[in-house]
C-alpha cells in the first residue's frame, strides 16, 4: 500500500488532507510556494489536532507523531518520491495546468495525481500531462478533517487502477467515496451546492427573504446542516463564484450564471469567512 503523499498547497485544504493522512499514518510532504504559507499551513493543522486532543478524540501522542510525520518544504522536488501527490491550487485552470506540468516532469512512474479541484473537468486538468491515465479528482470537503466524504472523478482517460488506488487512500484517511463516471464541470456535489447558493443569492438580492430566512428555511425545511448561505460564507464567496463561471462557461445553463450580488461581495472583499463578513458578519 502507498505510503508516502505529498500535497501541493498548504492552505485550508491542502493542510486538512495533509492532516487526516498523517493521522492515518502516512509520510505527508506539504509543499506551497513561500516558507510563511507552509508554517501558516503547519499551525493550521497544530491547532486542529490540539483540539482533537481536547475533545479526546486523539491522544496526545498519536496526535505528536502525525505531526512528526509532516514535512514542509517549498521544492516542488520533494514530490519526486511520493506515491500519491494531491494538488490543493488555487481554483484556476492555468494555476493548476501549470503545477501539472512539473508534476508530469518530477513524479515517478506509477504515481497517482490527484487534484482537489471542486468544478474543473479532471479531462482538462490532465491533458497538459503525458499521463493522464494517472490523473484523478480526489475532491475532499472543508473542514477536512470533520467531513466524511470524497468525491472521486475519472477524467477520459483516467485508468482503472488510478482510480482503485485513489479510492483505497481517500479510504484509509477515513473517507467515504462517491464515484463521478463522467467529469462534467462541477461534478455531482459542487453541481448541486452551486445552483442551491445562486438562487438563494437571487432570492436575497431581489428582497424575497433575507439571508438568515433563506438559511433557516433550508435547515428547517430540508434538514440540511447549514444552510446555503451559511456555507458560501464559509467556502469562500470568491471560490463559490469562480465555480459558478466555471459550470456557467462549459454549460451555459442560466441557471449557473453568477448573480450581480456574488461579484460585488467579491469586489467589496465581502469573502465570508476568512474575511470576517459575507452574508453574514464574521468575529475573530
Amino acid at each position: 500500500m502507498a505510503r508516502q503523499l505529498a500535497v501541493i498547497g498548504a492552505g485550508l485544504m491542502g493542510a486538512g488532507i495533509a492532516q487526516v493522512s498523517a493521522v492515518a499514518g502516512y509520510d505527508v510532504i506539504l509543499r506551497d510556494v513561500t516558507t510563511e504559507a507552509t508554517a501558516r499551513g503547519v499551525a493550521a493543522i497544530e491547532a486542529s489536532l490540539g483540539r482533537f486532543v481536547s475533545k479526546g478524540k486523539i491522544s496526545r501522542e498519536d496526535a505528536d507523531a502525525a505531526l512528526s510525520r509532516i514535512t514542509a518544504t517549498t521544492e516542488l522536488d520533494a514530490a519526486g518520491s511520493a506515491d500519491i501527490v494531491v494538488e490543493a491550487v488555487y481554483e484556476d485552470i492555468e494555476v493548476k495546468h501549470a503545477v501539472f506540468r512539473s508534476l508530469d516532469k518530477i513524479c515517478k512512474d506509477g504515481a497517482v495525481l490527484g487534484t482537489n479541484t471542486s468544478a474543473l473537468p479532471i479531462t482538462l486538468v490532465a491533458s497538459v500531462t503525458e499521463r493522464p491515465e494517472a490523473v484523478v479528482g480526489t475532491h475532499f470537503f472543508s473542514p477536512v478533517p470533520m467531513m466524511a466524504l470524497c468525491e472521486l472523478v475519472r477524467g477520459y482517460k483516467t485508468s482503472d487502477s488510478t482510480l482503485a488506488a485513489a479510492r483505497a487512500f481517500a479510504e484509509a484517511v477515513g473517507k467515504t467515496c462517491v464515484v463521478v463516471n463522467r467529469d462534467v464541470a462541477g461534478f455531482v456535489t459542487t453541481r448541486l451546492i452551486t445552483a442551491l447558493i445562486v438562487e438563494a443569492a437571487h432570492l436575497v438580492e431581489t428582497g424575497v427573504a433575507s439571508a438568515e430566512d433563506v438559511d433557516l428555511a433550508c435547515k428547517l425545511g430540508f434538514g440540511h446542516a447549514m444552510g446555503p448561505l451559511a456555507t458560501a460564507d464559509l467556502t469562500g464567496v470568491d471560490i463559490i463564484r469562480n465555480a459558478a463561471r466555471n459550470i456557467y462557461t462549459e454549460t451555459h445553463d442560466p441557471k449557473f450564471a453568477v448573480p450581480e450580488l456574488l461579484n460585488r461581495m467579491v469586489t467589496a472583499g465581502e469573502l465570508g469567512r476568512k474575511a470576517g463578513k459575507g452574508f453574514y458578519e464574521y468575529e475573530g
